[in-house]
C-alpha cells in the first residue's frame, strides 16, 4: 500500500476497501471481483479528481513526498555505464551531491544529482540532500571535467536547500554557492536541470543554472521554502499555505513566468504511484532538449544561457 498524504484521505478508504476485499477473495473463495472493479474506479476517479486541483501547498507535499523517486533512481534507470566520482580534492567527500559520468540513450554525460535518500539511515547519509561547500566545489569538478571533455551535463535537482550548519558556513558555504552557479554559466557544452522534487534556494540554483530548466509536474522550485518564507513575512511558519500560494512555486506557474522551460507530466497521483513512468517521460524530456545543442559551438551555447538568465529579469 503507498504512503497517503493528508488530502488523499477518500483515496486511502477506498483504495484501502479494495486490498481488504481482495483477501476476503483469496481466503474465502469468495467472488467479489465485480465490487472490486467499482471501488477501484471510484478510487481512480477519487484521485483524478484530487489531482485536478492541486493547490501549491499540496504540490509542496506531493514534491516531498517520502516515496518519490530520488536521483539515485534516476540515475539508475536513464544513465548506463555510471561511474561515480567522489570528494571535491581540498575537504571530503559530500554525499549529499552525486556526481559521475555514464551514457544517457547514446551520449556521454556528467551527471550531478541531490540525493535524499529513502530510510532513515540513508537519509542520514545524505543529509537529507542538503549539500555542504564540499558537495557543490565537486560539483564544479565535474562541470570542468565535462567541458574540457565535451560531454553535456545533466543536473537531478531535489532539496530544501543548502546545508545550514555552522562548520559550513565556516568552509564558505555561500562561495562554494556563487561560484557553482558561475561554473555553470561559463560551461562550453550545453547542460540540463531537471527539478525532480524540491529546488530550494540557492542550493538548487548552485547546480540549475542551465541552458534548460525542466520540472516534473508536481514539482517545486522557489527561492526559500514556505515555511521560511512564513516565518520571515508574518513570523508564524504555519502560514506556510499562504507563502506557497503567494511564492508562484509550482511549475505551472514558473513556465508561464518562463523561469523554467518545460513541464514533464506526472502519472496519476504523483510520480511515487508509478516511478518507472516518470522516469521514462523524464529521460524523453531530458534527450529532447539535448538534440537541440546539438551541432552549436561552445560560444554559441555559452550565449543562449547567458541570454535565457538575462531574458528571466528584464520579462518579469
Amino acid at each position: 500500500m503507498p504512503s497517503y498524504l493528508e488530502f488523499e484521505k477518500s483515496v486511502a478508504d477506498l483504495e484501502g476497501k479494495v486490498q481488504e476485499l481482495r483477501t476476503m477473495n483469496r481466503d474465502d473463495d469468495v467472488d467479489v471481483g465485480d465490487e472490486i472493479a467499482r471501488l477501484e474506479t471510484k478510487a481512480n476517479q477519487a484521485l483524478a479528481d484530487i489531482y485536478a486541483k492541486l493547490t501549491p501547498w499540496q504540490k509542496t507535499l506531493v514534491a516531498r513526498h517520502p516515496d518519490r523517486p530520488h536521483a539515485a533512481d534516476y540515475i539508475d534507470q536513464l544513465v548506463e555505464d555510471f561511474t561515480p566520482m567522489a570528494g571535491d580534492r581540498k575537504y571530503s567527500e559530500d554525499s549529499a551531491i552525486v556526481t559521475g559520468i555514464g551514457r544517457f540513450r547514446g551520449r556521454r554525460v556528467a551527471v550531478i544529482g541531490q540525493e535524499k535518500g529513502h530510510d532513515t539511515q540513508s537519509r542520514l547519509k545524505h543529509n537529507f540532500g542538503m549539500a555542504r561547500p564540499e558537495g557543490y566545489r565537486k560539483a564544479v569538478r565535474i562541470m570542468e571535467l565535462a567541458d574540457r571533455f565535451d560531454m553535456p551535463v545533466v543536473t537531478f535537482v531535489d532539496t530544501a536547500g543548502a546545508y545550514p550548519g555552522i562548520g559550513a558556513e565556516e568552509r564558505g558555504q555561500a562561495e562554494a554557492i556563487a561560484r557553482s552557479t558561475d561554473a555553470c554559466l561559463r560551461l562550453g557544452v550545453p547542460n540540463v536541470a531537471m527539478i525532480i522534487g524540491e529546488g530550494g534556494s540557492g542550493g538548487a540554483i548552485a547546480i540549475a543554472t542551465a541552458n534548460r530548466v525542466i520540472m516534473m509536474e508536481h514539482a517545486i522550485y522557489s527561492v526559500i521554502s514556505p515555511e521560511g518564507a512564513a516565518s520571515i513575512l508574518w513570523r508564524d511558519s504555519a502560514r506556510a499555505q499562504d507563502a506557497a500560494t503567494s511564492m508562484k512555486i509550482t511549475a505551472q506557474d514558473l513556465v508561464k513566468l518562463s523561469v523554467i522551460d518545460a513541464i514533464v507530466p506526472e502519472p496519476m497521483g504523483g510520480a511515487h504511484r508509478a516511478p518507472d513512468i516518470a522516469i521514462r517521460d523524464a529521460g524523453n524530456k531530458l534527450e529532447s532538449a539535448l538534440a537541440e545543442f546539438d551541432g552549436m559551438s561552445h560560444d554559441e551555447i555559452r550565449q543562449l544561457r547567458h541570454e535565457k538568465f538575462l531574458a528571466i529579469g528584464r520579462n518579469l
